[in-house]
């Protein structure tokens, strides 16, 4: 049974499709705990509700990035993780946090990495002509936006698309390939390698979606 960690800024839209999915399928896993930068963020009475552990540590509290994750890298650690999740923890990282959950460490990002690191992906991709966007799970590395690839959804740029439409429409493959990419890690299904990661047994990871 491994544990997971999940951090979050906001709702946690992603969180949710993970907590659910993870019960649905009855993953050899748990939902260790919640942990959020923000009081205000609506995913921890989500997470409460279902009965999972939440912590908030504020970092305006902290006089520097490194002491903040510092702090919170001792936080999570008492709930002996297998695997920490970024689901829209809006933190850029120290290396040594990321060093310390190297290989164990996801997030996921809503642009088709490399392309599109950073903030306003959607307009982006948009002002640029892109005839497809989406989103891509990865591991961590002290690269922001950047780290070996689990998994991929793309969608068609459509003709009148805004940045909020095609938000939600790449919104709704997330919710998809963020489970399904933890669900690989908890069953020792990713082989990396080199900075490539393969599904041991072949599964696409690649979605295509509306």
């Amino acid at each position: 049974m491994k544990n997971i960690v999940i951090l979050i800024s906001g709702r946690g839209s992603n969180m949710e499709a993970i907590v659910d999915t993870c019960a649905s399928e009855q993953w050899p896993a748990r939902i260790a705990a919640v942990v959020s930068n923000k009081a205000s963020a609506g995913g921890l009475q989500f997470a409460a509700s279902r009965g999972i552990a939440t912590a908030v540590l504020d970092h305006k509290a902290f006089e520097t990035r490194e002491a903040f994750d510092a702090e919170l890298a001792r936080v999570i650690d008492g709930y002996a993780p297998d695997l920490v999740v970024l689901a829209g923890f809006m933190r850029i990282l120290t290396e040594g946090f990321v060093r310390h959950y190297e290989g164990r460490l996801l997030n996921i990002h809503p642009s088709l990495l490399p392309a599109f690191p950073g903030l306003h992906t959607h307009q982006r991709a948009i002002d640029a002509g892109c005839k497809l966007a989406g989103a891509t799970v990865h591991f961590v590395t002290p690269e922001l936006d950047h780290g070996p690839i689990v998994a991929q959804a793309a969608v068609p740029v459509l003709n009148d698309d805004t940045e909020d439409s095609l938000s939600a429409r790449v919104l709704k493959q997330e919710h998809v390939i963020y489970p399904r990419a933890v669900k690989w890690f908890v069953e020792d299904a990713l082989d990396l390698q080199d900075g490539l990661v393969r599904h041991k047994a072949g599964a696409a990871q690649l979605l295509v979606g509306d």
